[in-house]
C-alpha cells in the first residue's frame, strides 16, 4: 500500500509540474510582448512616437521600414516600422558596466508599429519591465526607468 501511495504521489507531482509548464509556456508570449492599438493611422503613429520621443530627450537613430526591405523579394505585406529609441543617459549606464552589457543586444529600445490585414495599427514592444526583474542591479534599475519613459512616449498614440 505504501509503494502505491508513493507512486501516486510522484505521478500527481509530475502531472502538476507538466500542467504548470504548459500554462507558463502558453502564457509566455503575452507576458513578453505588449501590444496596443494605435489611435492613429500608420504614418501618424510613427511620426507621433518619433516626435514625442525627441521631445522627451530620447533619440530616434533609425526607423526601419521592414515592409520595404522584403518587397524587392516578392513579398507584399502590410506596413511595418521598427523604431529604435535611445536615451543616452540610460545607455551610458549600461555601457559603463561589463556585467550590464549583457543586454546590449536589446539596445536601443525598439518599438514596432504595424498594420493588420483588417486595417488596424498596432504598437508592439518587449515587456522590458518584466525582463529587467531577472537581471537585478544596474540593468534592472535602468531598464525599469527606461520602460516607464517608453510607456510615457507611447501614451501619445495608444488607447
Amino acid at each position: 500500500m505504501t509503494k502505491r501511495f508513493i507512486m501516486t504521489g510522484i505521478g500527481g507531482f509530475l502531472v502538476g509540474v507538466a500542467a504548470m509548464m504548459l500554462t507558463a509556456f502558453s502564457a509566455a508570449p503575452n507576458l513578453m510582448i505588449s501590444e496596443d492599438e494605435s489611435l492613429f493611422n500608420f504614418e501618424d503613429t510613427v511620426e507621433l512616437i518619433t516626435q514625442t520621443a525627441i521631445e522627451q530627450d530620447w533619440k530616434v537613430p533609425t526607423v526601419h521600414m521592414i515592409h520595404d526591405a522584403v518587397s524587392p523579394y516578392g513579398y507584399e505585406v502590410d506596413r511595418v516600422a521598427v523604431l529604435e529609441l535611445c536615451q543616452p543617459h540610460h545607455a551610458g549606464k549600461i555601457l559603463a558596466e561589463d556585467r550590464a552589457k549583457v543586454v546590449t543586444s536589446m539596445m536601443p529600445c525598439r518599438v514596432s508599429v504595424y498594420e493588420t490585414s483588417d486595417g488596424r495599427v498596432i504598437v508592439s514592444r518587449m515587456n522590458t519591465s518584466l525582463m529587467a526583474q531577472a537581471f537585478g542591479g544596474t540593468v534592472a534599475s535602468v531598464m525599469a526607468e527606461a520602460t516607464q519613459e517608453n510607456e510615457a512616449i507611447l501614451k501619445s498614440v495608444i488607447r
